[in-house]
């Protein structure tokens, strides 16, 4: 009798699981954009002034006084055993040894202005560590 009860009661949450998602073919859809705007991130600091945008196109550093240096996009890296958008990790292909480190936070204050950002930012170019916030686009 117990059997029987505790199959009635997973057939039942198994089916208001099933009442409650969206269809197989709008929740696959909703995985591709989700996916595919994950991508897109801008991180930037102050003092020195710098920014990293993030695309399937490529990763663009730029700051007011060096024309922008760009590298092409590499998948980044996660944490092992986390989430995966609790950590990322770029490694830079190109010269010298970039990384970049996104990582999800309460919140990220630039330091300049009001707004907070979801995502800590740390950019290792060569030996200059540079250290901001990001969003997603």
């Amino acid at each position: 009798m117990k059997a029987l009860v505790s199959c009635l009661i997973l057939l039942g949450f198994g089916a208001s699981l099933m009442a409650d998602s969206p269809s197989t073919a709008n929740s696959n859809s909703l995985i591709v954009a989700e996916t595919a705007s994950s991508e897109n991130f801008i991180a930037r600091g102050t003092e020195p002034f710098w920014s990293i945008t993030i695309s399937k196109q490529g990763i663009v550093y730029s700051t007011p006084d060096v024309k922008k240096q760009t590298f092409p996009y590499v998948t980044p890296l996660k944490a092992q055993g986390r989430p995966a958008d609790l950590v990322r990790v770029y490694r830079l292909r190109g010269r010298g040894n970039n990384t970049l480190i996104l990582k999800k936070v309460s919140v990220c204050s630039d330091g300049m202005s009001d707004k907070n950002y979801p995502y800590s930012a740390i950019f290792i170019r060569d030996n200059m560590v540079l250290e901001g916030c990001a969003e997603q686009q």
